[in-house]
């Protein structure tokens, strides 16, 4: 069985691209989505990781805990990676794009 982390981060990324799809597009299409796709990637990657970071934190008080809670948490949470990814994050966009773009001039050849 999937733990919380790896089925909610599977669950959010993009239906992955065909052939088709890739060999269809004209190159700069092709650049765009494979940075789409790159930075959903750090999206994904940052929210497994800020999970781990919430999970220890606890809830308890007058107004905290709860299965609401959890559910909202995994929403800000959510949100909080993604806006980071879109403000720079971890700096590894640029990389996973390259390696994307290598990948797909490789599948077509």
């Amino acid at each position: 069985m999937l733990d919380g982390a790896l089925t909610n981060a599977l669950t959010q990324m993009a239906p992955p691209a065909t052939p088709r799809s890739i060999n269809g597009a004209a190159p700069g299409a092709r650049a765009d989505a494979a940075r789409a796709a790159a930075q959903e990637f750090e999206s994904v990657f940052l929210n497994t990781m800020l999970e781990g970071m919430f999970a220890g934190i606890k809830t308890d008080g007058p107004y905290g805990g709860g299965s609401a809670e959890k559910t909202y948490r995994s929403l800000l949470i959510t949100q909080y990676a993604k806006q980071i990814s879109q403000n720079g994050g971890l700096g590894i966009v640029d990389q996973i794009t390259r390696d994307l773009i290598a990948l797909q001039e490789g599948a077509r050849q």
